[in-house]
């Protein structure tokens, strides 16, 4: 894998931040740069699948909520990852997380795991 196979962005403000985190899902440690996402607010979720648990040593992960207030931001760090760690990230949440396309602070399209119960079905 090169660095030009990285052409998709995700933003985490969780778990996907910790090393053994990345190790496990993705088999590498992450490169990634600080940003903010605007319109957004966190919670807690208490985590019901034990392999999520082993793997990020936490009952309760964040939770992004929709705000949409603008002045609300959520700290967290963009990575550049392959379409397939994309998948493999995928795996790795749960299923109250659902995959979304966001704009963040900076101006960048990244992929984003927020509250699935928010999403909006059009």
């Amino acid at each position: 894998m090169t660095t030009a196979d990285r052409t998709e962005w995700l933003f985490s403000y969780g778990t996907l931040r910790l090393e053994p985190v990345q190790r496990a899902t993705f088999g590498r440690t992450l490169d990634g740069q600080p940003d903010q996402l605007p319109g957004y607010t966190l919670t807690l979720l208490e985590i019901q699948d034990p392999a999520v648990v082993g793997v990020s040593g936490m009952t309760h992960h964040p939770m992004l909520v929709c705000s949409g207030r603008r002045d609300d931001l959520v700290d967290g760090t963009v990575f550049a990852i392959t379409p397939a760690e994309l998948l493999q990230a995928d795996a790795y949440e749960v299923a109250d997380y659902q995959r979304q396309r966001v704009t963040l602070a900076s101006g960048l399209a990244a992929w984003v795991y927020v509250d699935a119960r928010s999403i909006q079905v059009a």
